[in-house]
């Protein structure tokens, strides 16, 4: 029993509960609905097979009009679409009744009728009927590609509307009970699986003179290539090259080349792209595209026009990457080159005479495509001719000035910006291979000329209130590409050196002032700092006028600010600086005078970065920076791993590439020329490496020496007895020096080993000094809440007090000595006073004054509510009248 039989028995014993398993196999039916039944929903069995039956006959005379008749019952009784289960049936309906179309045009109709209602949503009786019909599904779309075949017009439109349908499903017009449609996205799957795309792009060689039919058949293709799987079906079968090819055949609708482009951008988008560009590298789909170009370019003027052109545009800048693609033989090249310098450089072509570009969207974006295909064509070495030709240079450098009214186009101030950028780009891309052009047209001047008015306008100093990232973006890239030019103009030559001046050293100071966060921003800071360090290197050095202003401005300050970021990827660039800023002797002094965070000196920052580098290096060294062997004390992990192999003279050893290949090299030059004895600012673990920077050249040499050694015992040379002895002298000597570092090393590090005991020393004897006088005063202060808590201690400390006082006298008082009473009476304090006690707390109106009970408050100034008063002082020869002695 076939799946749709089994079904359909299945279905019978659900509504009637007659069919058993144990019965006969029954006919798949369909239900015949009457007016009556059409409101209820129930169907009236029918034989499908007896249909199919029918159709395979061809004996009898009046057959046709019997055949015509079941279709057309057959059709009306599936008016709201196809189950699942007899759609495999249904669809061999269908392909009886086109194998007879040839012969019997009359079967036309009903086998479109039939196509139609496969537009309907399928129809499922349970939730799992999606998978369990699937193969039976993919099978019969795939029909409908092969139905293609058939030679009437009708019905290939009908299939393509047919499967423009499934894309855009209707929900079905009644609802049959017991059933429900399909999910939207059935049909479309069901289509990949079946293969449907592919004989779609194969009917396309059948109606390529039908255009009516032609333009259906791109309309699925565009609904199909939305899909990756149909897309790798349609690649499969050529259909990128077959649509290409046809792009400019007549069409007075344009709805060939839009959908064209279309399913061309889709397949680009969704499949392999290799194998999409080698499609259409050929001379037939170039040679389309060109005419089609041209068309929209000369005479396209709508929105829609210009959005094509565009996009056609792209499709052949993609193309010209593959540097297969006969670009120049179909003579497109030679277009591209004439319609991107026509507006800058004036044509007598016919093809541009009186065309005119607006400021719209499409035509600037036109512009900078155009612009972009250059870059990619000057590829090809054999394109420069057509570029000479075209005056490429002088075009671009129309761009290389302020802006300007034009004569022939007016863009906005955004949109020439942003031309002047890819103007530039395309310039640094073009020039090398246009060298004479490009002086015969004073290329320098005019980048002179435009930095200049750059300068003038603040364009470099103004970028950091530039608050949209993308302008931002554009300006930072126009800034890189001006420098890195003037940097190769002014190299080598000091009087362009000198015309780039204090000006020019301004702009390149401002960029080094830029904040560091906006380094890791990603908008191109870094891109235009290694530009403008390559402009001090190449238009500042070798000027003395120059230098000096750069060291007048603190720029020394500012490189070691950079360095001191701690970014490898710059302090190559920027040591290298500083080793020839040091030739001028007003350096020493700027590099000694920096200070950077935690008061860190150039010497220490120079010191830490090469401790740093060796690590990296892999260089062996102790805890404390010691030299470990003192042999290779220089040797790093990549020369330990390389063995030495003899070479020609002309070859570099690896010891010799490795002064090239790291920072060291560059470190000991910067503090040989600040002079070693003088660094400010060192710790012990830096006068410790520094031991080994100051012996770099001579260890540098060593190994050089001991390659030399090794390739002799190598090669098996034997040295004469002078030589030999030489050879060994050096070797020795090297090793000595090595021994002596590390024995001075040694030394500065127990020196700083008892320093360091010594302030340990200091610091502790200075805690227990702390600790023994807070016991004292802790002492103290016990002592003195004794006396005030406890009268007999107070008693007893009056007496010692006494005692102690008693025991200062002298035992015999010396004739005419005036005796000065040191007992206060009347006083209540419990601590030693003297003569004037003031009580700040206490209100003087209420205790009568600090010494309201003692026998000298008269003699004392008074001091009311805490203010001192003006009172008429006493002499001195009255208070020591009344002064008891």
């Amino acid at each position: 029993m076939s799946t749709v039989e089994a079904l359909t028995a299945a279905d019978a014993a659900e509504a009637g509960g007659r069919t058993k398993s144990s019965s006969p196999r029954t006919i798949p039916v369909i239900g015949v609905v009457t007016p009556h039944e059409d409101i209820q929903g129930i169907f009236k069995p029918m034989d499908l097979n007896r249909i199919i039956k029918l159709l395979e006959e061809n004996d009898k005379d009046d057959l046709e009009e019997k055949q015509l008749n079941s279709v057309t019952k057959l059709v009306q009784y599936y008016q709201n679409g196809f189950p699942l289960r007899d759609l495999a049936q249904v669809f061999k309906i269908l392909g009886l009744c086109a194998e007879k179309i040839e012969k019997q045009p009359c079967f036309v109709e009903p086998a479109s009728d039939l196509i139609k209602l496969c537009g309907l949503p399928f129809l499922k009786k349970k939730v799992s009927d999606e998978i369990t019909y699937t193969e039976d599904t993919a099978n019969s779309l795939a029909l409908l590609g092969e139905l293609m075949k058939i030679p009437s017009s009708k019905l290939r439109i009908q299939i393509c509307k047919c499967i423009v349908n499934f894309y855009h499903a209707e929900p079905p017009k009644k609802h049959i009970p017991g059933y429900q449609p399909v999910s939207s996205s059935y049909k479309v799957k069901m289509a990949e699986v079946g293969g449907l795309a592919k004989s779609m792009v194969q009917s396309v060689f059948l109606i390529e003179k039908q255009l009516v039919e032609k333009l259906w058949v791109l309309k699925v293709l565009q609904h199909l290539s939305t899909s990756e799987a149909n897309c790798t079906l349609m690649v499969k079968a050529q259909a990128a090259s077959r649509i290409c090819a046809h792009l400019n055949d007549p069409d007075p609708s344009g709805q060939l080349l839009f959908r064209s482009s279309e399913i061309l951008w889709n397949l680009l988008e969704k499949s392999s792209k290799e194998e999409i560009l080698h499609q259409l590298s050929n001379l037939e789909c170039l040679l389309a595209l060109k005419e089609v170009f041209k068309n929209l370019f000369m005479r396209g003027h709508s929105h829609y026009d210009r959005q094509l052109r565009n996009d056609i545009l792209v499709i052949t800048t993609i193309i010209a990457q593959n540097p297969g693609a006969p670009m120049i033989e179909c003579g497109f090249t030679r277009d591209l080159i004439l319609f991107a310098t026509f507006n800058e450089v004036k044509s007598q072509n016919p093809l541009v005479k009186g065309l005119k570009l607006s400021n719209s969207y499409e035509d600037f974006e036109l512009k900078k495509l155009l612009f972009n295909i250059i870059v990619i064509l000057c590829k090809d070495l054999t394109t420069v001719q057509l570029l000479i030709d075209g005056k490429v240079i002088l075009a671009l450098l129309t761009y290389v000035k302020k802006p300007e009214r034009l004569k022939i186009i007016e863009w906005s101030a955004a949109q020439y910006e942003e031309l002047q950028l890819h103007a530039i780009a395309t310039l640094s891309s073009v020039a090398p291979l246009l060298i004479e052009e490009y002086m015969s047209c004073q290329g320098n001047a005019r980048i002179l000329a435009f930095l200049g008015w750059c300068d003038h306008e603040g364009i470099f100093k103004n970028m950091a209130s530039k608050h949209d990232e993308k302008e931002e973006a554009i300006t930072l890239e126009i800034q890189s590409d001006a420098l890195l030019i003037l940097s190769g103009l002014c190299e080598h030559y000091i009087q362009r050196k000198e015309m780039f001046g204090t000006e020019g050293v301004d702009i390149i100071l401002h960029v080094m002032k830029t904040d560091p966060k906006k380094l890791q921003s990603g908008l191109g800071y870094n891109v235009l700092l290694f530009s403008t360090l390559d402009s001090i290197w190449c238009c500042i050095l070798g000027c003395y006028a120059s230098e000096d202003y750069f060291l007048e401005k603190e720029g020394i300050f500012l490189l070691l600010d950079i360095l001191a970021l701690n970014q490898k990827k710059f302090c190559n660039l920027i040591l290298g600086i500083m080793v020839e800023f040091c030739d001028n002797p007003k350096t020493s002094a700027h590099v000694n005078a920096w200070r950077g965070k935690k008061d860190l000196t150039a010497a220490s920052l120079l010191i830490k970065l090469w401790r740093k580098e060796e690590k990296e290096l892999g260089v062996k060294r102790d805890k404390n920076g010691k030299i470990v062997d003192t042999k290779k004390p220089l040797f790093t992990s990549f020369q330990e791993e390389q063995k030495v192999m003899p070479l020609p003279a002309n070859c570099p050893s690896v010891a010799v590439m490795d002064v090239a290949e790291n920072i060291r090299a560059k470190i000991y030059a910067v503090l040989e020329k600040l002079d070693f004895e003088n660094l400010p600012g060192l710790s012990a673990e830096d006068f410790v490496t520094l031991c080994i920077i100051h012996r770099y050249l001579d260890f540098k040499i060593g190994e050089i020496w001991n390659e030399v050694c090794e390739e002799i015992k190598l090669e098996k040379l034997k040295l004469v007895t002078t030589d030999k002895l030489s050879l060994e002298s050096i070797i020795a000597a090297t090793e000595n020096i090595g021994k002596m570092v590390a024995s001075l090393q040694s030394e500065m590090i127990e020196s700083q080993a008892r320093q360091d005991v010594q302030t340990e020393q200091r610091v502790y004897a200075k805690i227990q000094a702390t600790h023994k006088q807070r016991e004292l005063a802790n002492k103290s202060w016990q002592n003195f809440l004794a006396r005030t808590s406890n009268a007999k201690t107070l008693k007893k400390a009056k007496r010692l007090q006494e005692k102690a006082i008693e025991s200062s006298r002298y035992s015999e008082r010396p004739q005419n000595a005036i005796f000065h009473q040191t007992v206060i009476k009347g006083l209540n304090t419990t601590v030693p006073a003297g003569r004037v006690v003031t009580v700040e707390s206490t209100p003087t109106r209420l205790l009568g004054g600090p010494l309201a009970d003692t026998d000298i408050a008269l003699k004392k100034l008074p001091i009311r509510g805490g203010a001192l008063q003006r009172v008429k002082a006493k002499t001195l020869s009255e208070l020591k009248k009344n002064v008891p002695m």
